[in-house]
């Protein structure tokens, strides 16, 4: 009898792990569609969203029955950082018309959102359950879009587990290698100031020239004077 319910009682459990899986691949495949049809050149169309609300809503639906551990790491990260960019726009469809996220109270830090069996902020997305969880992980900062034209831009696909090792070390090569992003100026760089904010995940094994080194193709000389310019909080929207 007891190897008969321990039979059952693992039966059990693959029909149950079976179904999350399903439901995860289910939330990449609406996001990716999602951001496929409203995503273009970086940019959000918000006002399409706001007419026709149905996919983020379903790919926010499938997001609140998501479970995902960080001990499978890729699948976490991929599903939070898709999760934390819906956010994002369905706030400001929310509001819209908008100028900035910064116009909508408690934007980041106050409003929460039931997702992936958490009742979380933005902030907290960001910082308890991706930059804590993987410390040495600042490729972050270029995927995860605030709505404002200060970030990088936001792509018009979904991040998936199998390619995002690949998507983030594209996109954050395309940032630091974008002269708007990385203004030089003389034997001067100036920098977002998401260096400057979250200045100890650029500077864990050495300092900000070195982590911009390691992806820019012209590399900057070790000496060069780092600075940084004002954050562009202009709404993201498609003009």
């Amino acid at each position: 009898m007891k190897y008969i319910k321990t039979i059952l009682l693992a039966g059990l459990l693959l029909v149950v792990q079976q179904g999350t899986s399903q439901v995860t691949d289910q939330f990449f495949a609406k996001a990716d569609s999602f951001f496929k049809s409203y995503v273009s050149n970086g940019r959000v169309n918000y006002k399409a969203v706001k007419e026709n609300p149905e996919a983020l809503q379903e790919a926010l639906r499938l997001a609140k029955t998501v479970r995902v551990n960080p001990e499978d790491a890729k699948t976490y990260q991929a599903f939070w950082i898709n999760t934390y960019n819906l956010l994002v726009i369905e706030g400001i469809v929310a509001a819209y018309p908008v100028k900035s996220p910064l116009a909508i109270n408690g934007f980041f830090d106050g409003k929460k959102h039931e997702v992936g069996g958490e009742n979380i902020t933005l902030n907290a997305i960001e910082n308890e359950l991706l930059r804590k969880n993987f410390k040495e992980e600042a490729r972050f900062h270029f995927v995860l879009v605030c709505a404002g034209l200060g970030c990088p831009p936001i792509i018009n696909k979904a991040y998936l587990p199998s390619t995002l090792e690949s998507q983030l070390q594209e996109q954050t090569v395309l940032a630091l290698n974008n002269p708007s992003f990385i203004q030089l100026k003389g034997k001067k760089v100036l920098l977002s100031q998401i260096f400057e904010w979250y200045k100890e995940d650029f500077t864990r094994n050495g300092d900000e020239i070195d982590f911009l080194n390691r992806f820019r193709k012209e590399p900057l000389d070790p000496k060069t004077k780092v600075g940084y310019y004002p954050y562009d909080w202009t709404l993201n929207d498609t003009k």
